[in-house]
């Protein structure tokens, strides 16, 4: 496995392994890497015959007095990892490298209407920070396939949205949430959390499980199903940033005809921001 941190190497790696017939996967990442990290790897190994990951904390999609600085940088670990699971690429470019002329003046890539409410709403430039880094790393590997995991719904959503609006010959995957034993979603912020705060967190998941139980069950008040289920969360010692439900194919606002939902989550638990989702149907 090789590591590579300039955009010129990683396009001559990729395009010598088209030379050789190779269908080319990627899953792009901020390193730090989990077992969720590792079954996007492993979905894009299924399907392809050479995986590129690419590990870059994106300072574009970082608000001011979000943990850009701290964010958890753990390439040695991360490379040990994927060398593990049969990864033939790494891609770890500098800000310089991405963004050789500063992010100020660079293009954005903008995806209206999926992208707003929910994470689009508590974190402004979010999404625009997202698409483009996406869309950049997606041009410079070229991959056939490209893996994405389901926690962050919504991201999902806006890179699909973006690959189709801009004509990317890529397929996006996406790929079930991985979790720990009690149901909490693994993520990299989880390290934060001290173990009080752990104990606590699986609730966001246990929350999102009764709201889809009750409209399941033919609930139709929404918005007191979300105001029971967010002062279940603050009782909790959790501090709502949103929970709502949408329409699962496209985040639109539900009504009594949308059959396959997704209620989506975010809490802040202490400093650390848990977001977490669940999709369901109803008859």
């Amino acid at each position: 496995m090789n590591t590579l941190h300039t955009i010129a190497q990683v396009r001559a790696a990729v395009s010598r392994a088209r030379q050789e017939g190779k269908r080319i996967g990627m899953v792009p990442t901020m390193g730090n890497l989990h077992a969720g990290h590792i079954a996007l790897v492993e979905k894009a190994l299924q399907r392809t015959d050479y995986v590129v990951v690419s590990i870059f904390v994106n300072p574009m999609q970082f608000g001011p007095g979000e943990d850009l600085d701290s964010y958890p940088r753990t390439l040695a670990e991360d490379q040990k990892r994927l060398l593990e699971v049969g990864a033939h690429l790494v891609f770890a470019p500098s800000a310089s490298e991405m963004y050789p002329e500063g992010m100020d003046g660079h293009t954005r890539v903008s995806v209206p209407v999926v992208s707003e409410g929910l994470c689009g709403a508590s974190r402004p430039g979010h999404f625009e920070g997202v698409a483009t880094v996406v869309s950049k790393l997606l041009n410079i590997v070229g991959p056939d396939v490209a893996v994405f995991g389901q926690k962050d719904y919504q991201q999902l959503a806006v890179i699909r949205k973006m690959a189709q609006d801009l004509c990317l010959p890529v397929k996006i995957m996406g790929h079930p949430t991985i979790r720990a034993e009690d149901g909490l979603a693994l993520s990299s912020r989880n390290g934060y959390l001290n173990a009080e705060q752990r104990a606590v967190a699986p609730l966001l998941q246990r929350t999102l499980q009764q709201i889809a139980a009750q409209v399941t069950s033919g609930r139709t008040d929404y918005a007191q199903i979300i105001n029971e289920a967010s002062q279940q969360l603050s009782a909790a010692g959790m501090r709502p940033d949103y929970l709502d439900l949408r329409d699962a194919s496209n985040l639109s606002q539900v009504n009594d005809q949308t059959r396959d939902l997704v209620v989506l989550a975010a809490a802040y638990l202490g400093t650390t921001r848990l977001i977490d989702n669940l999709e369901f149907s109803r008859s």
